[in-house]
């Protein structure tokens, strides 16, 4: 029986993590230790690529102990606290933040100048780097939302003035009803503001992966299990095709999808390089060997 095989070719890296991971790239070939902060992707097997090029990734304690070295800023980004230990310990910053993240950073910590008195919301994960960058704008003073049904208890005043903002990968829909909601228990008389700051190729990749899901018999999305884009992102394929499978490489395949399987789709995550996608199309090929 033929089977045919399709990678989404919507997938795989967005622009801010194909930038940083070329600088580290280009950094790495020059020679010389190059430090990352955190893990540049949240994909073990494109980090162990990098790892094996020489590339250290370490926490936030390492970085105060570490001087005159040179540390990459992964397309996340950091809160202000992480330049300032990196100018007292003589390091030199190679800033991969993704200009779209910079943009959001710098407009919450305007707003934040602008208006102390008023509650920054962030709709976000708790303890995503992202969103420590951006809580880390208004000196921890940001309410982070992880999911609208947490609104109900949320510790916010509707009686104050608020100002939502929304990580750069969160669902759009889920993010217009958090609107809706806040719109609907503002007191009068206070300022209520939201701002569009959901990245349009995470946010557009949405309709485009539920329309190839739906075309194939089985889905193999592939991406680490640490991206919250990837969740988000498998989340909608198994929408409209419950037969779709969650998978880090090649080597979690289990034979039995694909038994009288004749169209499989594989995509996956902005975090997912196009070669592990390969991989796991080959993998099929080759008879999962």
């Amino acid at each position: 029986m033929d089977i045919k095989i399709e990678i989404d070719n919507g997938s795989g890296f967005c622009f801010g993590v194909t930038t940083a991971i070329q600088k580290a790239e280009e950094k790495l070939s020059d020679g010389g230790q190059l430090y990352c902060l955190g893990d540049i992707v949240h994909n073990g097997t494109e980090c162990e690529r990098l790892h094996d090029r020489g590339l250290i990734t370490i926490n936030h304690d390492d970085l105060e102990s570490l001087h005159d070295v040179r540390v990459l800023l992964r397309a996340h980004g950091e809160p202000p606290q992480t330049y300032a230990t990196a100018k007292r310990n003589n390091v030199e910053i190679i800033d991969a933040t993704c200009p779209v993240v910079l943009a959001l950073q710098r407009r919450i910590r305007k707003q934040y100048l602008d208006n102390p008195e008023a509650q920054i919301v962030i709709f976000g994960k708790n303890g995503h780097a992202e969103v420590l960058g951006l809580v880390g704008q208004t000196d921890g003073n940001a309410i982070v939302i992880e999911h609208f049904e947490e609104l109900k208890n949320a510790e916010i005043s509707y009686e104050k003035d608020i100002y939502l903002y929304s990580q750069t990968t969160k669902s759009l829909e889920e993010y217009n009803n958090i609107i809706d909601y806040i719109k609907q228990h503002i007191q009068e008389g206070h300022i209520f503001k939201s701002f569009d700051t959901i990245c349009r190729q995470v946010a557009n990749r949405m309709d485009n992966i539920r329309a190839f899901a739906e075309n194939h018999d089985l889905i193999l999305f592939v991406s680490g299990r640490k991206s919250s884009n990837g969740k988000v992102l498998y989340n909608e394929c198994l929408k409209v095709n419950a037969n779709s499978h969650h998978i880090e490489g090649p080597e979690e395949i289990d034979p039995l999808w694909i038994k009288d399987v004749r169209n499989i789709g594989i995509c996956g995550a902005t975090s997912t390089p196009k070669w592990l996608m390969e991989q796991c199309r080959n993998a099929i090929i080759h008879g999962i060997k």
